[in-house]
Parts: C-alpha cells; sequence; structure tokens
C-alpha cells in the first residue's frame, strides 16, 4: 500500500514547504484521520494521548483554509491551559505561516494587560492564549471575538480541570454561532461530554487509542528501590554508565521533592541539570525550557506542571522519580518521550509503599512495567527523608484513664477550671448580679479581716 503524504492534502505550497525543512512529509495515525473531516468544515471532538501530533492535526487543515482578515480582528482562536503551552503553540504557528502574511499573537496571564493590549494596534488573525486572558482581553474590548470563524480547544479535558469552564462559556457566548469548533482532550469525562452537549451541535468524534493504552513505541521499565536517598544513587549509577541518558525529563510528585532532588544533582552533576515547577519564576520556567530544548542541558527535574501537552523533540528517557498518585497522570508523563514516531523509554522507580500505585497504572494501561534487578552496585542509604519517616501514632492519645487514689493527680478547682467559650465574638455577656457595689466591697473587706 502507498504510503499517504501531506502532498495528498493539496496543502499550500507554502506549508509544505515548511513541513519538508523540518523533514515531515507523511501524517501522524490522527493528523490522518483528522485533516479530511476538519477540512469539510464541520465540529470535530479529537481524541488522542499526548505525543502523537495533535497540535499539526488541527493547524494544518486550518491554515489551507484561512484567509487575511482587512478589520483586523482574529478569525482563528486557539485556546490552550497554561501559558507554556501558549509559547509552545504560538511559536509552531509562527513557523508554518513564515511564508504568509498571518499576523499571530499569543496572549497568557502573569504578564501585564496593557503591555498585551498594545500587540493589537496592528491587527490580529491567529490568537493562541489562556481562557482567562483572552476573556479579559475582550471585555477590555481590546479584542473582538466576533469575527471567529475557526476555534481551537486543545487539552480540552486538562482545561476543565483547572476551573476554566466559566471562562469558557463566557468565550462562546462572546462568538457568532456560525463557526467551526475542533476540540482536543486526551480523554473524554463526564464534564467534556457535559460541555459538548451544551455549547456544540454533535461534533464527529475521532478516536485514535482508548484512554489510559501507553504509547507502543515506548518500553516501560521499573525498578524497586528502597527509599529517596537510594533512588538518587540510582540515578546517579544510570546516568554514569548510560550514555543514553542524553536527554532526561524527571519528574516528582511536589516542589519540595524537585529541589530537595535538584540540589543532590547539581552536587553529582554541575550544571548538566534545571527544575521547574509553579513556585518558579515564568522567564525562569521558559529559560529552562529552551536550555533543555537545546541541549544546553541533559535533563530537567519537574513536577506535573510539565505533563501535560508541552512537546519538547528527542527526550530519550522520562524518569518517575516518584510514582504519580493518579494514574492518568503517568501516561502524561511517559508521552513526553517516543514522540513523532521514535523510540522512547520511561523508567519508573518505586518503593514499597508505591507498590500499589504502580498496580492502579497498570490495571489502566492493561500493561505490566518490566521490573529489572537492583544494580548490586548501587549503595542502599537506610536514611530517610521527612516524608518517608513513620509518624508517632499514641495509642488512645484522647482516652487517658487515672487509678483512684493516683497521688499527685487531683480534680481541679472550679475557680481553675478552663472553659472553651469560643472566642471573643462567641461569649455571652456574665450576669448582671443584683446587689450594689458598695454591699458588695464591704462583704469582701469583712472576710478579710476574719
Amino acid at each position: 500500500m502507498e504510503k499517504i503524504t501531506f502532498a495528498d492534502f493539496d496543502l499550500p505550497e507554502k506549508i509544505l514547504d515548511v513541513l519538508a525543512d523540518q523533514n515531515l512529509f507523511e501524517p501522524t495515525p490522527i493528523q490522518n484521520k483528522t485533516l479530511k473531516p476538519i477540512l469539510s468544515g464541520r465540529d470535530v471532538m479529537g481524541i488522542a494521548q499526548t505525543g502523537t501530533g495533535k497540535t499539526l492535526a488541527y493547524l494544518l487543515p486550518v491554515l489551507k483554509s484561512w484567509k487575511y482578515n482587512k478589520n483586523g480582528n482574529p478569525t482563528v482562536v486557539i485556546l490552550v491551559p497554561t501559558r507554556e503551552l501558549v509559547v509552545q503553540v504560538t511559536e509552531i504557528v509562527k513557523n508554518l505561516t513564515q511564508n504568509i502574511t498571518a499576523r499571530v499573537i499569543g496572549i497568557y496571564g502573569g504578564v501585564n494587560i496593557k503591555t498585551q493590549k498594545l500587540l493589537f494596534n496592528d491587527g490580529c488573525d491567529i490568537l493562541v492564549g489562556t481562557p482567562g486572558r483572552i476573556m479579559d482581553l475582550a471585555i477590555d474590548n481590546a479584542i473582538s471575538l466576533k469575527e471567529v470563524q475557526k476555534l481551537i480547544v486543545d487539552e480540552f479535558d486538562e482545561m476543565l480541570n483547572l476551573g476554566f469552564k466559566v471562562q469558557l462559556a463566557n468565550i462562546f457566548t462572546m462568538m457568532k454561532e456560525k463557526r467551526q469548533n475542533i476540540l482536543f482532550s486526551a480523554t473524554m469525562t463526564e464534564d467534556v461530554d457535559a460541555v459538548l452537549e451544551e455549547y456544540f451541535a454533535n461534533p464527529m468524534e475521532i478516536s485514535l487509542a482508548k484512554s489510559g493504552t501507553p504509547l507502543e513505541k515506548i518500553e516501560q521499565i521499573g525498578y524497586k528501590v528502597e527509599n529517596f536517598n537510594t533512588k538518587i544513587n540510582l540515578l546517579e549509577h544510570l546516568l554514569k554508565t548510560d550514555s543514553e541518558f542524553s536527554k532526561v525529563l524527571i519528574f516528582c510528585n511536589n516542589k519540595r521533592h524537585a529541589d530537595l532532588l535538584y540540589s543532590k544533582i547539581e552536587e553529582l552533576f554541575p550544571d548538566e541539570f534545571d527544575v521547574i515547577h509553579s513556585n518558579k519564576s515564568q522567564n525562569y520556567r521558559l529559560n529552562a525550557m529552551r536550555a533543555f530544548e537545546n541541549q544546553k542541558v541533559r535533563g530537567l527535574i519537574t513536577t506535573d506542571i510539565m505533563a501535560r501537552g508541552l512537546d519538547i523533540s528527542d527526550i530519550t528517557h522520562v524518569i518517575n522519580f516518584e510514582i504519580p498518585e493518579v494514574q492518568e497522570q503517568y501516561i502524561h508523563r511517559i508521552g513526553r518521550t517516543g514522540r513523532a514516531d521514535k523510540n522512547g523509554i520511561a523508567v519508573s522507580f518505586i518503593t514499597k509503599k508505591e507498590e500499589t500505585l504502580l498496580l492502579d497504572i497498570e490495571i489502566l494501561m492493561d500493561k505490566a512495567l518490566l521490573v529489572k534487578d537492583f544494580p548490586t552496585e548501587v549503595k542502599i542509604n537506610p536514611v530517610k527523608i521527612a516524608s518517608e519517616k513513620d509518624e508517632i501514632v499514641m495509642k488512645n492519645a484522647n482516652v487517658i484513664k487515672l487509678e483512684e487514689g493516683g497521688g499527685a493527680f487531683h480534680e481541679k478547682k472550679d475557680k481553675n477550671k478552663k472553659e472553651n467559650w469560643g472566642g471573643p465574638h462567641a461569649r455571652k455577656l456574665p450576669k448582671k448580679i443584683g446587689a450594689n457595689r458598695a454591699q458588695e466591697k464591704a462583704k469582701s473587706k469583712a472576710k478579710r479581716k476574719k
């Protein structure tokens, strides 16, 4: 059977030239499935995991039918959940449109809104942004959404997870009803279904794979490890003994552990790794990702902020330094490697406490990890970090029964007993005593004389 190429979809020569410069000639399965339905103009709902080529799947047909708008208002709007994705998608769009006269603008929160308003002085054709910032600019009349012909919502399920439902609803009402809606989601949830039913007219559903199915080109390996510090020893061993660990993305479950791991790795491999999470500034995160993309650093330590949507090319290994507590998050993590028809390797470090989490992941994927023997040359460090230490739990801590005749223990006098009045606002005013103050003073003096 003859292979299908992008040229078969009658894409403009200027776009085909850009794709050829990047050695892209054949569509991925999701691109092959969605290009013609999107070109037909009908609403499309695509279900596909990360790393399958979703971005080009919606951009290529949209750009083929795009026309210049004299009014300077956007005719194409692309909604994504995070600022990192805004930067990434904007760069892809600008690259694809380098030979045509499309005005592309990317906007997100955390930047002075007045500065962003100035970007629209010369008009905008294709707008990429987060729902919150696009809504704010539309309310301020900095942009008009009345002329939008194509609406793309990427990472739809993640948007709803992040609480963007209200902003999305407001944006939908700001647009004319007659438009094409293109939506992509990694999973089909009840929330996604509800929004589709309320705002869209029977979008054609195109599914690449069921949720939880791992990408076939990713080899999944596991090591059973004693604790956090021993994981560091194992990571050091793998990085020193295997040169194929050349572009490595390492996931921790929280910011504190990511910073702790980075401090240890920086001692072992100076200036070879960086760390990003939500506490890092926007500029720091973007610079760190660019350095990683351009292989100025060997690896990046991060939390799940990186697991959704970001497209960094040629990642050789994804390391789950800690097993995620949400099973689906594992799929998103490992989807950072094995992209664009290339092979990838996902390595997971598993403590005894994490074995149940891994079991749930394996059930979800219907696939078991290949668990390798722990290398004998790696030293087991018995020292536990704070989160691994067992909590001291007192039995019957709230019930202490004292034997009668216990010597020093006795009932407190009434005047020494403390009562919980519930704070100053909840206290009742003391009842007034009927006797006058002069009588009370006289009684008090008489008692003291006795």
